[in-house]
C-alpha cells in the first residue's frame, strides 16, 4: 500500500492560521452509487467537521448508471431500475449530511441523457437529477469559487486542464490518481487538484478497473481559493 503522509506541522499551522478565512471548501470524490465504500459518508462528515467547511461541492458521477452504460454490463447485476432505486436511498443520506451542496455533472451521471439523444428522444422529456434523487441540490456543468474552476474533468487531468485555461483547477473522474500541483509565475500563482473518488472497487460494477492502479480514496479542501490539500481515508 502505497504511504501518504498528512499535513506536516507547518501545513497544519497554515491552516490554523486560515481560521479566519472567508471559504472553504470541501470537495467530494467520484461516488458512483449504489457503489460506494463503506465508512466514505462518515469520512466526508468528519473532514467538513474538522474544517469547519463554508461550501460543499460533489465533483461528479454521483451515480454509476452501471446497467444503462454503453459499455458491458453484467448480466448478473441489478437491473437499471433496481440500480436507480437503490442509489437514491444512497443519495439521501448524502442529503442529509450535505443538505445544500454544488453538484459537478460527470460522465456517468450524463448516461440517461446520452441515451435519450442516441434514440432521438427530446430531452424535454428528462426529468431533473433533483427530480430523480428526491434531493435539493444544484447540478452544473462546473463550478467558479473564488477564482478556482471545480469540474468533474473528463478528457483532460488536472495539471493539464490549468496549464491550457491558466486558472486554478479541481476535478475529479480518474479514481486512481491524486495530487495537489502549484505553478508560479511572475504575478500569479495557480494550482492543480485531481481529487480521487469514493468508490468500492470490489463490486462487481468497477471490474474494469481491477486491473489498474487501487482508487484513491480522498476528499480536497480549498481554502479562499488559494490553498489546496488532500484528506486520505484510512484503508481496512
Amino acid at each position: 500500500m502505497e504511504y501518504r503522509p498528512r499535513l506536516s506541522l507547518d501545513e497544519y499551522n497554515v491552516v490554523l492560521e486560515y481560521r479566519k478565512r472567508k471559504s472553504c471548501v470541501l470537495i467530494i470524490g467520484d461516488l458512483h452509487s449504489p457503489f460506494i465504500k463503506t465508512g466514505y459518508l462518515e469520512f466526508c462528515i468528519k473532514m467538513n467537521k474538522k474544517y469547519n467547511c463554508t461550501e460543499v461541492l460533489f465533483i461528479g458521477d454521483i451515480l454509476d448508471n452501471h446497467a444503462s452504460s454503453y459499455h458491458e454490463s453484467n448480466p448478473d447485476g441489478h437491473s437499471s431500475g433496481k440500480e436507480l432505486t437503490l442509489a437514491e436511498k444512497e443519495v439521501r443520506l448524502w442529503e442529509v449530511a450535505f443538505p445544500k451542496a454544488k453538484v459537478c455533472i460527470g460522465n456517468h451521471d450524463e448516461i440517461p441523457a446520452r441515451k435519450t439523444l442516441s434514440s432521438g428522444v427530446s430531452n424535454r422529456w428528462l426529468k431533473s437529477p433533483n427530480e430523480v434523487l428526491g434531493v435539493n441540490w444544484e447540478f452544473g456543468e462546473e463550478f467558479e469559487i473564488d477564482g478556482v474552476l471545480y469540474l468533474h474533468g473528463t478528457a483532460k487531468k488536472a495539471r493539464t486542464r490549468a496549464k491550457d485555461e491558466l486558472i486554478s483547477i479541481v476535478q475529479g473522474h480518474y479514481h486512481s490518481e491524486s495530487y495537489v500541483e502549484y505553478f508560479v509565475g511572475l504575478e500569479r500563482k495557480i494550482f492543480a487538484m485531481q481529487v480521487g473518488c469514493g468508490i468500492d472497487r470490489r463490486v462487481y460494477a468497477m471490474a474494469y478497473g481491477k486491473h489498474f492502479k487501487k482508487p484513491h480514496l480522498n476528499i480536497g479542501i480549498v481554502i479562499d481559493g488559494k490553498l489546496a490539500f488532500l484528506e486520505y481515508m484510512e484503508l481496512t
